[in-house]
């Protein structure tokens, strides 16, 4: 019985890999549009910092910025995946709280529920790793992967 148990937890891994690469793939390209636009324009992402009332608006456009361009790279590479994925999420909550909070539920609106789908998904790879198809697997023995 523990035999069969544990052939089918390997048959059953398979498609949740390939879900968390997708996944992975998917959330890095979302963030690749607000990355660019921050980065390209850090003086208007001071002030739009500044216009939403987030808190040293100077030093956090300058590390949100940074952080969700180095979270997209090691996002696709699945390196250190679970570090990036809680810093990501401190920034998706930043998100909710100072710029979608305001404006209700719906994503139609203006509203959090993108950012807290971006959240899940984050926290989900904090959890989870990066899975069998990522260098954190390749790299760390596949001691991420646990």
């Amino acid at each position: 019985m523990k035999e069969f148990l544990g052939e089918l937890y390997i048959l059953f891994s398979y498609p949740r890999n390939i879900i968390l690469l997708l996944s992975r793939m998917v959330i890095a390209y979302g963030f690749s549009l607000p990355a660019l636009l921050k980065i390209n324009d850090l003086e208007g992402t001071v002030s739009w910092f500044e216009s939403v009332s987030i808190p040293f608006p100077t030093l956090l456009a300058y590390m949100v910025s940074g952080l969700e361009s180095i979270g997209i790279i090691l996002l696709l590479l699945g390196l250190f995946t679970r570090y990036i994925s809680i810093m990501l999420g401190f920034v998706m909550i930043g998100a909710i709280l100072f710029v979608h909070l305001p404006h209700g539920f719906d994503a139609s609106g203006g509203g959090f529920e993108i950012p807290l789908y971006y959240l899940i998904f984050l926290m989900m790879f904090a959890t989870y790793g990066a899975g069998k198809y990522s260098l954190d697997r390749l790299l760390f023995d596949g001691k991420e992967d646990e």
